[in-house]
């Protein structure tokens, strides 16, 4: 569970001070869905930048130069990748035609499978997010083609967002939330993650006075918001696939036993935040004579875990 948030002000009509105090407030409110990390991207000239720390975001200043018309935040809560390795924080940076930073939250399970199905270059970045980045890439340009054939590849949850160096913001709505306001006497958009942290960080500002409108975006969408506020939608084909915690290597390389591998272990010690239990505790149980499959229980019976401790049985 991350959060997402960030604004598009199109009309140029608010000052640059309260731009700031909103960008500031929407993190904050925002960290509700996750602390280990914050990240913006804003575009500043002709340059896409980037700015994250492995903090909470009441714990930063984050700053926006004057002028800017857009930033896309993000607020992590991890799951793969440790927080402390920077590179492994939202947003990331790609090219494909176009500069761009992405940002996601959810979850994708295929992350590793696809790298290897899709050819894609080794990186250094754990992130399971950061798949997304290079499936955009490979495709070469940034369109609502390259999002569909990126977001019909993918396998989990997701909502991405993306600024590109045009300020250009594009939104890919899978099953997790996304709650976008249009303010048209301020020429302004705001999106955040849901309904709730919009209202913590709009509570004290002004704009809540000015007549307002929900952009309704549905799962399974692409949107784009142009620089003059114009939107752009198209859809893609959601995948209702149930996950498979256990990442093949029987089925991609042909080895029997492939579940009790090292490599598929670390996957269990990747997803294991996302059900609860943490990456300490699963390497505790395969040191305890766990097989991958009684593992692979723990994390995805609801209580299994739980009731197996108040047994004495880990």
């Amino acid at each position: 569970m991350c959060a997402l948030f960030g604004y598009l002000d199109y009309g140029h009509k608010i000052p640059w001070r309260v731009l700031q105090k909103l960008v500031q407030l929407l993190a904050n409110a925002s960290e509700v869905r996750g602390s280990h990390a914050c990240g913006i991207a804003y575009n500043q000239g002709n340059q896409l930048t980037i700015y994250k720390r492995p903090k909470p975001a009441h714990k930063l200043h984050l700053r926006i130069p004057k002028g800017t018309s857009a930033v896309m935040g993000h607020n992590r809560f991890t799951t793969q990748g440790s927080e402390k390795q920077n590179y492994n924080n939202h947003p990331f940076r790609g090219t494909a035609g176009t500069a761009f930073a992405l940002a996601h939250n959810g979850v994708l399970y295929n992350d590793r499978s696809l790298r290897w199905e899709k050819h894609l270059p080794e990186t250094r970045i754990e992130t399971d997010s950061y798949v997304a980045v290079q499936l955009l890439e490979q495709h070469g340009k940034l369109d609502f083609d390259s999002l569909r054939n990126m977001a019909e590849d993918v396998s989990g949850n997701f909502v991405f967002t993306l600024l590109d160096a045009d300020d250009r913001l594009w939104f890919v709505k899978g099953d997790d939330p996304l709650y976008i306001l249009h303010f048209p006497e301020l020429g302004l958009y705001i999106y955040t993650s849901t309904e709730d942290i919009m209202r913590t960080a709009l509570c004290n500002m002004v704009f809540m006075n000015v007549p307002h409108e929900v952009i309704a975006i549905d799962e399974g969408e692409l949107m784009h918001i142009d620089p003059d506020g114009t939107i752009e939608r198209s859809t893609f084909r959601p995948s209702y696939d149930i996950p498979r915690l256990r990442w093949s290597l029987e089925d991609i390389y042909g080895l029997e036993d492939a579940a009790e591998d090292d490599d598929s272990f670390a996957l269990l010690v990747n997803m294991a935040g996302y059900f609860g239990i943490t990456e300490d505790e699963v390497r505790y149980m395969r040191e305890m004579g766990y097989s991958y499959d009684e593992i692979e229980e723990f994390l995805m019976v609801p209580g299994a875990y739980e009731t197996a401790l108040l047994n004495g049985e880990i």
